[in-house]
């Protein structure tokens, strides 16, 4: 895992150079390392580099360091090197062995090898479970499978490395020394298990117990397992304490005290900062929820560039839909599963016009009798052809490779006689060298789809949706949002966020079922007592949010009026406590409703939103405290299907309403209405503000839980300026209804 911080062109720049002359008057033959026909059992007779095949470039970068040190026969460490093919988190899909590896941890787990002084001693026993990402599981198991193979090998001492480190310039000095201090002085073969010479101290504590000027034993603290001496012994101990719980540089810390473990007084060893890490940390979320964190930096969407357009078309129930959600995991602003494009978008496309709102166009009718035309009009286009049938990838592939080679296919007249969309690929592959066909069976989709668009694939599983019928766009007339006064205020960069255009408005379908009092399911709240089987109190926190909540701060008065209460009192994390109220429950489309009356004190913000994570999502109303005559309505939208780490924006697509009267001078009631074609803001049964699909983002398309809470922001630009002698308030909540879509 690499955590360091990746830099801009110029450091990155400078950071190379300095590596470049680091060797410059220093010993480079290191006696440490040598061959096994030397007969020195003392000595490392084999270098395991850990590396992704996707990303040779590391390879190469790695194969040059290791040729900058010789061993004790002069020859390059590269010599003594095995690459071992790390497992890929983007495209395993076996199931765990628990027996190996179990998929999650505990708070506690993490808080004993880095305890932080900012959390309370309850957080030390804490229970909180938290899953492993993808990226820490592929992590453990490339290290579990190199211990085995050390374990059946022939080699006493075997140096592990990951791909991106370089060696220190002190490296063969202090590497010779305490090699002689631990084997001269312990039975060679057995001097150790683990010797670490590339970590990362905790930075609250790291317990050590020291050895020599050189060297140190961890009890505890160490992070990184991206450079360490592993014996054979050492191997087959790791083994036996199998299974690994959470991530392995966590875990291994829990077996200092039955492992033989050494570390470098200081690194030989260090991870680059040239090279951009995209591992996923399970733990984050966590220890910003629990408020260790207090600054949220810009989570923004950054991609290479991507070829376009790109134009994809198959039969119902080839994976459409699931491709069009890849595309925008991919970076690409994708619309799909319709009928006919809008008027705007249709022409601007046929004409070549560089004003389009879409780079991805999937299964549109409109298309289907235009492809061959646009492949003559965009050379550069791309092509994706989706089947369900085994046999016709073989068949289809064959024909495209046999004449990309000149050469003509026997199989020719057998794909054009199978079916239109077999003839479509052959006349395209008359045209275009750029088709790709992807059967919705096979395994490896995202190396299939991201080797032929020249990029590389995102964080996550390939997206499974069920295919959806094209759409007939709604006839009505979008138009903008006339009534009340609104302004737009700053959106985040992103390719799921189009920018204002007098001439976009997004886009509806017809025949979408909204809401039928007698088909939804109704859940009420009236405070009578709370419903704990449908609602908790959090106690939680987020970065901009100044307050930890507390379900302490939540009451219910004589009235059934339920209070959120703000007040300054010291958690340790932080320095004010408020409070919030979730749905237990995830809902996927609905009306929800609250009758709220919020606060007016600057600096405090409160909430009636709609959220998720992996991937992020949320509807928002905001009632900022410097001016409650207006609402904050706002979209995050990050594509995926569930549990993709795509949790990308911090301002989303904000818009103020102006209410045309003070929120916080009595109750009103607030409505979100949520559908898979439209959201409607509506505020005493008035609709104050609509968005359709692609106006500016698509609609949120997997289940949310339903908040409402108050906090105090970080942010004065955002809420003003909060004074503590304003303090404690409380907004007030009267009811809370949601009319949920059947399918729930």
């Amino acid at each position: 895992m690499n955590r360091a911080k990746y830099g801009g062109l110029f450091y990155r720049l400078a950071y190379r150079l300095m590596l470049s002359t680091r060797w410059v008057g220093t010993k480079r033959v290191c006696k440490s390392f040598g061959r096994r026909a030397d007969q020195r059992p003392s000595i490392i007779q084999q270098i395991c580099v850990i590396n992704l095949d996707r990303q040779v470039h590391r390879w190469s970068r790695i194969q040059r360091e290791l040729e900058m040190i010789l061993d004790r026969s002069k020859c390059p460490l590269i010599e003594l090197t095995k690459r071992f093919s790390a497992i890929d988190a983007r495209y395993f899909a076996e199931p765990l062995n628990h027996a190996e590896i179990q998929p999650s941890y505990l708070l506690a787990d993490q808080l004993f090898v880095e305890p932080n002084p900012l959390l309370s001693n309850e957080y030390a026993n804490d229970n909180q479970p938290v899953d492993l990402t993808r990226q820490e599981i592929a992590v453990a198991l490339s290290h579990i499978s190199i211990w085995k193979q050390i374990a059946s090998g022939d080699n006493d001492y075997t140096l592990i490395l990951e791909d991106d480190i370089f060696f220190c310039r002190d490296f063969v000095r202090v590497m010779d020394k305490i090699w002689v201090e631990l084997t001269y002085s312990l039975e060679p073969a057995t001097a150790f298990d683990v010797l670490y010479v590339s970590y990362d101290e905790a930075k609250t504590k790291m317990e050590k117990e020291k050895v020599s000027e050189l060297l140190f034993k961890p009890i505890r603290g160490l992070w990184f397992l991206s450079g360490y001496v592993l014996s054979k012994k050492g191997a087959k101990n790791l083994l036996e304490l199998l299974p690994v719980r959470g991530p392995v540089d966590l875990w291994i810390n829990h077996q200092f005290d039955k492992l033989d473990v050494y570390a470098t007084r200081k690194p030989i060893v260090n991870q680059r900062r040239d090279f951009r890490s995209d591992n996923l940390y399970s733990i984050m979320p966590v220890l910003s929820r629990v408020g260790v964190f207090t600054d949220e930096k810009p989570s923004i969407f950054k991609t290479k560039k991507l070829p376009k357009p790109i134009f994809a078309l198959g039969e119902q129930g080839t994976g459409l839909t699931s491709l069009a959600m890849a595309l925008s995991m991919l970076g690409y602003r994708c619309c799909s599963d319709m009928t006919e494009l809008p008027k705007n978008e249709h022409d601007n496309l046929l004409s070549k016009k560089k004003n389009r709102v879409f780079d991805a166009y999937v299964n549109i009718g409109s298309l289907s009798d235009l492809y061959i035309g646009l492949a003559k009009a965009y050379p550069e286009a791309k092509f994706i052809i989706t089947i369900d049938d085994d046999e016709k990838p073989i068949e289809l592939n064959q024909v495209l490779s046999d004449e990309k080679m000149g050469v003509e296919s026997p199989l020719s007249e057998r794909v054009n006689n199978a079916c239109s969309i077999s003839a479509l690929f052959h006349n395209l592959s008359q045209i275009s060298q750029n088709v790709l066909v992807l059967p919705r069976k096979e395994k490896n989709k995202w190396a299939m789809l991201c080797e032929f668009l020249e990029c590389d694939p995102p964080n996550g599983e390939y997206p499974t949706f069920v295919d959806q019928k094209q759409r007939q766009l709604s006839i009505e007339s979008l138009g903008q949002n006339e009534t009340p006064i609104y302004s737009k205020m700053k959106f985040d960069p992103s390719p799921w966020i189009i920018s204002s255009r007098r001439d976009w408005h997004g886009f509806s379908f017809d025949n979408v079922n909204l809401f039928d009092d007698d088909s939804t399911i109704t859940i009420s709240e009236n405070f009578r007592t709370l419903d704990t089987s449908t609602w908790k109190l959090l106690n939680d926190t987020f970065p901009s949010n100044l307050a930890l909540f507390d379900p302490k701060n939540f009451s219910i008065a004589n009235d059934n009026i339920a209070k959120l209460t703000l007040q300054k009192e010291c958690s340790g994390v932080r320095e004010y406590k408020s409070a919030s109220i979730c749905s237990r429950k995830n809902y996927l489309y609905g009306r929800f409703t609250t009758v709220i009356k919020p606060v007016n004190i600057p600096g405090v913000i409160a909430g009636v939103f709609l959220h998720r994570n992996s991937p992020r999502q949320e509807i928002d109303i905001e009632f900022l405290g410097k001016d409650t005559t207006k609402i904050l309505v706002n979209v995050f939208y990050n594509p995926g299907g569930e549990g993709a780490r795509f949790d990308y924006g911090y301002r989303g697509t904000p818009a103020l309403i102006d209410l045309g009267f003070d929120a916080s001078k009595e109750f009103h009631q607030y409505s979100i209405e949520w559908s898979p074609i439209s959201i409607h803001w509506i505020v005493d049964g008035r609709l104050v503000y609509k968005r359709a699909n692609w106006n500016p983002t698509p609609i949120p398309h997997l289940p949310m839980q339903f908040y409402i809470n108050l906090w105090p922001s970080r942010s004065e630009e955002l809420a003003g300026r909060l004074c503590d002698r304003n303090l404690p308030v409380c907004s007030e909540i009267r009811s809370i209804n949601m009319k949920i879509w059947p399918d729930n």
